[in-house]
């Protein structure tokens, strides 16, 4: 397998690893997050003219990628920049709205003139088969009636895609005019709960099961390539520090065992960048989901042991607010509780 990127990702790669260091530095994060809709939709705006959306859909659906490729190509420069934009939620909804056929709304997220969050799981229902939420058809329509958790990106959103339950199956829906309670995430970025009363409702689709865990694996792809853009960062704030910091007259960076320590991080980097790759090979085939769990897998393991030997190697600097060190260490952690586990993950495999 060519590891290296084709022309047209180098491209797309750069274009947005320089943005993110021209426009969206620390301070710019720091400040983007601190109040709602915690991002910046200046920032939004100028992302989805770059064509970072479109690079999530395919070329018969209005986009100029969709592969598992054009995806972790993004999301790794996302993951390098620390960049707090709801783009995980642009992607799983973009990517659904263009599988059951809603191409009004993919244009309109491609352009940037409406963003929507992707609605699923619910306080007591990790998975697809234990949803609750239920739709049901009403005198002008539809209306929804349950609570979804933990729904990224949902702060600000235009509309809401919306897992809902229609007798046996599992459909999917729009609201667009959503009851919400926002909050920002311990890591950066917004998500929240969302209320379903009676709701109003678009029925899109009534069977959006496949769809919908398609959608699901795109969006736990993304994270490992985004989590492998976090390390990389991270290991090279820690190599730097420790060429920097001195004890005993020299560099700590001389001393043996922290020279260890440094290398099995490297060595866990480029596993962790092995997998993300093979799983995106696989984006878009019967064999997806079982490499998209072992790459999650593997990735929540090795992110959490680099978040925390960057943090010991760094010492007290380390656990500092100001330190961007610190933000990356958070961020690494936190992408392997979103969209299941490490455990969860594991479990999926066993269960193929």
């Amino acid at each position: 397998m060519d590891f290296n990127l084709t022309e047209d990702r180098q491209m797309l790669s750069d274009t947005v690893r320089r943005y993110l260091a021209d426009q969206y530095d620390f301070k710019v994060r720091t400040a983007a997050t601190a109040s709602a809709p915690y991002h910046s939709a200046e920032k939004w705006e100028e992302l989805s003219e770059l064509g970072l959306i479109a690079a999530f859909v395919a070329q018969d659906k209005g986009g100029f990628g969709g592969t598992g490729f054009d995806i972790a190509t993004v999301f790794e420069e996302l993951g390098r920049g620390l960049c707090p934009e709801p783009m995980l939620a642009a992607l799983m909804s973009a990517r659904v709205a263009a599988d059951c056929g809603a191409q009004t709304l993919v244009d309109e997220m491609i352009m940037g003139t409406r963003r929507f969050a992707f609605a699923v799981f619910e306080p007591d229902a990790d998975g697809l088969s234990l949803i609750r939420a239920s739709a049901d058809k009403s005198d002008d329509g539809w209306v929804l009636n349950g609570r979804k958790s933990v729904v990224y990106g949902l702060p600000g959103a235009d509309g809401v895609l919306v897992a809902a339950r229609v007798e046996a199956e599992i459909g999917l829906f729009l609201v667009e005019t959503p009851e919400t309670i926002d909050y920002a995430m311990i890591d950066g970025g917004g998500a929240g709960e969302l209320i379903l009363d009676n709701t109003p409702a678009i029925c899109l689709v009534e069977d959006a099961i496949q769809s919908i865990k398609a959608s699901l694996d795109a969006g736990r792809l993304a994270l490992c390539a985004e989590a492998v853009g976090v390390m990389q960062v991270l290991v090279d704030m820690t190599v730097e520090y420790l060429k920097q910091r001195k004890q005993f007259g020299r560099p700590i960076a001389s001393f043996q065992a922290l020279q260890h320590r440094a290398v099995d991080m490297a060595i866990e980097i480029e596993q962790c960048r092995s997998i993300a790759i093979l799983a995106a090979s696989k984006l878009g085939t019967d064999q997806a989901e079982k490499y998209v769990a072992m790459a999650k897998n593997l990735i929540g393991r090795a992110g959490t042991m680099i978040a925390e030997e960057s943090i010991q190697l760094h010492g007290g600097i380390g656990m500092t607010w100001e330190y961007p060190g610190s933000h990356y260490a958070k961020r690494l952690v936190m992408i392997d509780h979103q969209l299941g586990d490490r455990y969860a993950q594991l479990q999926r495999v066993i269960e193929m």
